[in-house]
């Protein structure tokens, strides 16, 4: 499937292509071993449903945001310094890339398809639905004020501070976060469900210290006037009131 996908970026000239099949992609992966599944509990439709609705709402969402800017300034800057060979080896730095780390941190989502389990709902279930609705109305909601913001011409070159952009300066990567950590508890209930907790782990690792909230906020600190007094009043990642 990435390999498709980097057959279109070429196509398209857009490597960023990739950030909106991000969501889906770990939709495609979960249906597809559904369909080969041998332990088909409750818990499997659930998880579906859960899976859907962020995956659907965040490749929307970003589909909906970058559709008329172009290929993303991430990607324009490493086109750049690359330069002609850019093309293919986008295909292992870009596409293969997510597409690995797509299958590593899905695990939570296959466990729960492929080991032996209860069909009685738990406080595991209990827990993990709660952190993924607190986790996926946090970015949701985010983005949405994000976009209102941005919507706005007045707000033109200035930092968005309204809403739970004043208790984080990430907020929606800190529903990312928080939702993954959902699945986590969730895979607990199968029998081995602790070993795909790296998932949740490396999730949070990559967001805040990769990624995430690590590379735009070199990005941010540079064009954004009024970010440096933005940093000293709202946390970066977990939210607090000032």
């Amino acid at each position: 499937m990435m390999l498709a996908l980097w057959g279109v970026s070429l196509l398209r000239k857009d490597a960023s292509l990739v950030d909106r099949f991000w969501g889906l992609g770990f939709l495609v992966l979960y249906v597809y071993q559904l369909a080969h599944c041998q332990f088909l509990t409750f818990r499997a439709a659930l998880v579906l449903g859960l899976v859907a609705a962020w995956a659907i709402r965040l490749s929307l969402y970003i589909h909906l945001r970058n559709r008329k800017h172009g290929e993303d300034v991430r990607y324009q800057r490493m086109r750049a310094s690359i330069g002609k060979s850019f093309w293919w080896v986008s295909l292992f730095s870009v596409f293969f890339l997510q597409g690995t780390l797509m299958w590593l941190i899905s695990a939570p989502l296959v466990f729960v398809l492929l080991f032996p389990q209860s069909d009685q709902a738990t406080w595991f279930d209990y827990v993990g639905v709660a952190l993924w609705t607190v986790g996926f109305l946090f970015e949701a909601v985010a983005d949405f004020q994000m976009a209102r913001f941005k919507r706005n011409p007045a707000n033109a070159g200035t930092v968005c501070r309204q809403g739970l952009w004043n208790l984080s300066r990430h907020p929606n990567y800190f529903g990312e976060a928080v939702l993954w950590w959902g699945y986590g508890i969730l895979c607990l209930n199968t029998s081995v469900g602790w070993l795909a907790l790296y998932s949740p782990i490396l999730m949070t690792f990559l967001l805040m210290r990769v990624s995430g909230v690590a590379l735009l906020e070199k990005q941010l600190s540079k064009t954004k006037p009024g970010y440096a007094d933005y940093v000293k009043t709202v946390p970066a990642f977990f939210p607090w009131p000032r």
